[in-house]
């Protein structure tokens, strides 16, 4: 009998996944132990949620804006419809709602494990994606703001990342004005005319709103230029209050971390829907790919702000962690000696028997070291 394209090859794995072999695991680890460090050592207290909940839990109040990426299946033993969670943020969110409701604010807390996602139809792209972040819940200003992007800042640092930008946007200017105004095929049309950045065709889709659309796309850049042109904006009433926020937050940013480059985009609508306030999102100037993403939300009933780094994103672009020495040690090496190469940044491979030739087994098991005469000798 012929087998199926799905079961011909153990190595076949759905669109999105992909195996983590031994060197990018420990990449991977190291790298995320470095940022949940810099979290820590600031009073953020780690969290783990769980990879699945029930839907209606997971994807209710904010967590609605995560439904269109989330995979479901249903619950043998409740017989209920439970989703993977596609990103963490509203999950710290219910978890400082309803389980540290007690504890003082603000309430600092951090989190890194995998997501899943469904991903856009012929560009999947990564599907299964770990997330490493903060969420700073209580305070509603600007100081908060900045000492979530500065923690941010701090932990790509760390891993050695160097020319970090931050560009922060209000993505509910866009939106509100799009909702408010915009109905049927011509929001559809200026939705993805915005999304491109076109110019000719906001213009001719924008209607009365054309003017103040492009001049929010005209003041995207750096800061400084960006808050001087916004400056020259008129904006309707009930957005004004969010211009002035968006303003004051790149100043309290340029004042904690001056050595960090900031950009701003007004017209930048793209992330999850359930932002309310200033988001962010990190780059670093020698790439181009997204480093993280972040932003002003409502956690229950109280506000918040998060930053979501992507640790794989953070490795393409950080210099190449130093790969550990592996040393080759006989069967019933004591635990001293054992001990002093682990002090030294060995990693230790033993024998498994009396008899076996060290240096033979070291090559074949991809040692650069073998224990001789009390001391590791490179190969």
């Amino acid at each position: 009998m012929m087998s199926s394209p799905e079961t011909s090859s153990p190595a076949l794995l759905p669109m999105g996944f992909v195996d983590l072999l031994p060197q990018e695991a420990e990449a991977e680890a190291r790298g995320i132990a470095k940022v949940m460090a810099v979290f820590g050592r600031h009073g953020y207290e780690r969290v783990r949620p769980p990879l699945l909940e029930f839907e209606s839990s997971l994807l209710s109040g904010a967590g609605e804006a995560l439904s269109e990426q989330s995979f479901r299946m249903l619950d043998p033993s409740s017989h209920r419809m439970m989703a993977l969670r596609p990103d963490m943020t509203t999950q710290i969110a219910r978890i400082a709602e309803v389980r540290l409701k007690d504890l003082p604010r603000p309430l600092r807390l951090s989190y890194s494990g995998d997501c899943v996602v469904i991903g856009t139809p012929g560009r999947e792209g990564e599907r299964q994606v770990a997330q490493a972040g903060i969420e700073l819940i209580g305070p509603d200003s600007a100081a908060a703001d900045a000492e979530v992007i500065a923690l941010g800042a701090e932990a790509l640092q760390a891993m050695g990342i160097e020319h970090i930008s931050f560009d922060l946007s209000m993505p509910v200017l866009v939106w509100t004005l799009i909702d408010e105004s915009f109905a049927g095929t011509v929001r559809d049309n200026l939705i993805h005319a915005l999304d491109r950045r076109d110019a000719a065709a906001v213009a001719e889709q924008g209607g009365e709103l054309a003017d103040l659309f492009l001049g929010m796309m005209n003041a995207a850049g750096p800061a400084k230029r960006a808050l001087e042109l916004l400056d020259a904006l008129t904006f309707p009433e009930r957005l004004k209050g969010h211009v002035a926020r968006l303003k004051e937050t790149v100043r309290a940013v340029l004042h904690r971390v001056p050595e960090v480059h900031v950009t701003v985009d007004p017209i930048d609508f793209r992330g999850w829907r359930y932002h309310t306030g200033v988001c962010m999102t990190v780059f670093a100037l020698n790439c181009r790919e997204e480093l993280g993403r972040g932003g002003r939300y409502r956690a229950g009933e109280e506000d918040a702000c998060g930053l979501t780094l992507h640790p794989q994103a953070l490795l393409r672009v950080a210099p190449s962690l130093s790969k550990t020495s592996r040393c080759m040690v006989p069967a019933g090496l004591s635990k001293k000696d054992l001990s002093s190469l682990h002090e030294a940044g060995y990693a230790t491979v033993a024998a498994l028997d009396d008899e076996a030739d060290l240096k033979e087994s070291a090559r074949h098991l991809r040692c650069s070291h073998i224990w001789q005469d009390g001391v590791a000798v490179a190969l």
